[in-house]
């Protein structure tokens, strides 16, 4: 029987760091089953439109930039109860209030520039994953 699927992103931060690897072993180390993924770099509009939830919020401008900035690898993650266990095992979004041993505490320099996007939920993972694969590319 399939897991819960999740969402992730490597953002162009850790993509610069060449951490891609290293976050791609620790994901597969907790017991993540890539079902899906892409090394692909956003426009500034379709960074928008992946974070316009946030379009109201003061960061959104700063968000869409910086995730248009470079290539990120967005990746579709199956385990059980794979969306808590995903952001458990990336950390809290401030690097600095992150857990020894996270992706984000290892990898993030910001709350802005954090290594890592990571679901909050299973709807929103369904969701943010269909914007980046089609039915064809999933596995």
């Amino acid at each position: 029987m399939a897991g819960n699927r999740t969402f992730t992103m490597i953002k162009p931060d850790a993509v610069r760091k060449n951490a891609i690897g290293p976050i791609l072993a620790m994901i597969n180390n907790a017991g993540f089953r890539i079902v899906a993924m892409k090394y692909t770099r956003l426009t500034a509009e379709q960074a928008g439109a992946f974070y316009e939830v946030h379009k109201e919020r003061p960061f959104y401008g700063e968000l869409v930039e910086f995730m248009s900035s470079g290539p990120i690898v967005a990746a579709i993650l199956e385990k059980d109860n794979a969306v808590a266990d995903f952001r458990t095992l990336i950390g809290s979004t401030n690097p600095a209030e992150a857990a020894e041993g996270t992706v984000r505490k290892l990898y993030a320099s910001s709350i802005g520039e954090n290594a890592v996007h990571g679901s909050d939920a299973d709807e929103t993972a369904k969701n943010e994953g269909d914007f980046f694969f089609s039915n064809l590319e999933r596995f």
